[in-house]
């Protein structure tokens, strides 16, 4: 089906791991010290951002002093408490699987590389990466294309020769930006 691609990308959250329901955990338990909440559908716009990007508009929209960073700790600390119970591989694991051993594959993520490991190591899927590039691997995130373009360098495959699997806007046009085929897992799952 993507025979024509010489290497593929993927997104995490909501693309290879339902961490989604967890992460609004996570942010809800975080928040609840501070009498602030979420805008649900304004961290869905945010899907791909870095955990202190999320953090910064929580606070804008609270008008709130609270460091970014402070607050994306916080969560982050929630999330360890109760991601490893609640998450799970997504259908689209079946891709990876028909293309391990057959082309290179790398994880593009918003969440941290050391998250990113973790999740994939307790779900026995870390051995079907040749790599991994995550929030704190880049300086610039999504919609810039500097996660995508650091996969394809990692795997030794040229840009415009990856696909990238996404769930959100800002990972697609990185994708677009980075000159790769892109495919929204959102239109699969429709």
């Amino acid at each position: 089906m993507y025979d024509q691609y010489q290497g593929l990308i993927f997104d995490m959250d909501g693309t290879l791991l339902d961490t989604e329901p967890t992460h609004r955990k996570a942010w809800r338990q975080a928040l609840a010290p501070y009498g602030m909440q979420f805008d649900e559908a304004a961290v869905v716009s945010l899907n791909g951002s870095p955990t202190w990007h999320i953090a910064k508009m929580i606070i804008e929209h609270h008008q709130s002093p609270i460091d970014p960073h402070q607050l994306a700790r916080e969560k982050t600390a929630a999330l360890h408490n109760i991601l490893f119970d609640d998450v799970t591989a997504l259908p689209l694991i079946d891709v990876v699987k028909r293309y391990h051993g057959k082309r290179p594959m790398a994880v593009g993520t918003g969440s941290e590389h050391a998250m990113a490991e973790a999740l994939l190591r307790h779900l026995g899927l870390l051995h079907y990466f040749d790599a991994i590039v995550g929030a704190d691997d880049v300086s610039r995130h999504k919609p810039d294309p500097q996660t995508f373009l650091r996969c394809a360098e990692l795997i030794g495959v040229p840009p415009e020769a990856c696909v990238v699997f996404e769930d959100a806007d800002f990972g697609i046009m990185a994708a677009q930006a980075a000159k790769m085929a892109f495919v929204d897992v959102r239109a699969l799952s429709a």
